[in-house]
């Protein structure tokens, strides 16, 4: 494996700014940001502000950017697809791929394009948000970064790959962890995402729900379960007891009731809807998975309008 010098990111949103904060400054890997039309006008004209410091990476097109050793993948999932067109000019032979989004279906839809053998599994451990007016913030004392590990790839070629990704996130500021088993890490986030992201975005309120009401916390673990008896399909035990998140304030609001609090489209078919896909693919019932994705769908679609009858 060579080493990698050539680093490209797709999306620059709030886990892509932590990259571009991240290799900030760094001489040593030539990192661009991939974006092309007016986005990248006016990501070459602004800049991208994050932590309070107005960063400018390299930004260009994946055309103008030609193969790279490492492409990371931080869109939006309702991108996805169009991303994992777009970095079509950045793929070579030898290119690897991390795809760092929630979920844990990502990694195949990359595959099914560019084949396992470039794709490394991985998942992001921040808190990062970003605001209407385009800044970014997060904390960089408890940002754990980038969790990333090999599935896929034989064992030599993959400890080589992991190897020399690790040796080049050295040279910068991105905290990393490589993990040996990280189908457990991400199908341990993805039922903590499931369970306590999404009863909280129909309810409107803060996790305190999770903990001084019996009825939250009911639902919460009825999807917890559901979760369990997806990944064991895959392979990965999870532990039965549902992840509480007693670290969070009780008025904290995860990224779903975010995103329906700004008017935005939520990121629910990566979680409840991804979970009742393989639930059903696998000969399982998910009712509480499947209720939720119809409850964020229909209220995304009051969000929209769609229900403003003036009759």
């Amino acid at each position: 494996m060579r080493e990698i010098e050539k680093v490209a990111l797709i999306g620059a949103g709030a886990i892509g700014g932590y990259f571009v904060w991240g290799f900030e400054g760094c001489s040593e890997v030539d990192f661009k940001l991939i974006a092309s039309g007016a986005r990248a006008d006016r990501l070459k004209n602004n800049g991208l502000p994050v932590n309070g410091k107005l960063c400018r990476p390299a930004v260009c097109s994946a055309e103008e950017a030609g193969e790279q050793d490492l492409v990371i993948i931080s869109t939006k999932y309702g991108a996805l697809d169009t991303a994992i067109e777009e970095i079509r000019p950045l793929v070579g032979s030898d290119t690897l791929i991390l795809s760092v989004l929630n979920g844990v279906d990502s990694e195949e839809r990359v595959a099914a394009v560019y084949g396992k053998e470039h794709v490394l599994h991985s998942l992001m451990h921040i808190a990062s948000r970003r605001y209407p007016d385009g800044r970014i913030e997060f904390q960089p004392d408890t940002a754990e970064g980038v969790f990333f590990g090999n599935v896929w790839l034989p064992a030599e070629e993959g400890k080589a790959a992991e190897q020399a990704i690790v040796r080049m996130l050295q040279k910068t500021n991105v905290a990393f962890d490589l993990k040996k088993d990280i189908l457990y890490e991400q199908w341990y986030k993805y039922a903590g995402n499931v369970s306590a992201n999404l009863p909280q975005a129909i309810l409107g309120v803060g996790c305190g729900a999770y903990f001084d009401s019996e009825h939250v916390f009911f639902i919460l673990n009825q999807l917890w379960q559901e979760v369990c008896n997806a990944a064991e399909t895959r392979g990965v035990k999870l532990p039965r007891e549902a992840l509480c998140w007693k670290e969070c304030k009780k008025s904290s609001r995860f990224s779903t009731l975010q995103d329906l609090d700004a008017g935005r489209h939520t990121e629910v078919d990566m979680f409840a809807g991804v979970l009742v896909r393989i639930s059903k693919e696998a000969g399982l019932q998910a009712p509480y998975a499947e209720y939720t994705w119809h409850l964020i769908k229909a209220m995304e679609q009051k969000n929209d309008g769609l229900f403003d009858y003036d009759d």
